[in-house]
């Protein structure tokens, strides 16, 4: 993609969720996850790449002690409609007897997180959590429920926040759809 097509699909984008509404989103996930695990000491996941904008956004907010780490799975790569689950980064045997916080961008059809889960629970985890920054209304059941979510969303391709479109736009600080989707 060019720079000029990312501009026109911008340009011609619907905003759905401002800066102000995914800040305050973000603001009140930080007071639920602290309420919740304060005194268990997580290791807290960020999904690659799409959950960087929400963990660099909400980390900050949480005031108690975490270990963090990263993982990489997707089904999506620079397409708009997701595939298999393909792992990039797996989790690693530091999640063993810990409470884990998973944190990602956006619960669409819930097949990678659920995955994710499996994975981390496999691997000897005492609890399993799980934050999205957006969940995408499907009017169908998903194989897995986040404990958090930050913003509920119509169905239709999103961007911004982490998330892209084409590879471009993640690093908008709003919530965007594409027109027609």
């Amino acid at each position: 993609m060019t720079s000029d097509e990312a501009w026109k699909i911008l340009d011609s984008a619907d905003l759905l969720k401002d800066e102000a509404e995914v800040r305050a989103a973000i603001a009140r996930l930080s007071r639920e996850i602290t309420a919740l695990l304060k005194d268990r000491y997580p290791l807290v996941l960020a999904v690659m790449g799409g959950s960087i904008f929400f963990a660099g956004n909400l980390l900050p907010l949480l005031r108690f002690p975490i270990e963090f780490d990263y993982i990489h799975a997707s089904r999506y790569g620079k397409g708009t409609s997701g595939g298999a689950v393909v792992w990039t980064v797996e989790p690693r045997e530091n999640v063993r007897g810990r409470s884990v916080l998973v944190l990602d961008d956006i619960l669409d059809g819930g097949e990678t997180l659920a995955a994710i889960r499996d994975r981390v629970l496999s691997l000897g985890a005492a609890t399993f959590h799980s934050a999205v920054l957006t969940d995408k209304e499907l009017g169908r059941g998903k194989p897995i429920v986040p404990d958090f979510v930050g913003l509920t969303l119509p169905n239709r391709y999103v961007f911004g926040c982490g998330m892209d479109v084409l590879g471009a736009w993640r690093n908008l600080p709003a919530i965007y759809a594409l027109k027609g989707s």
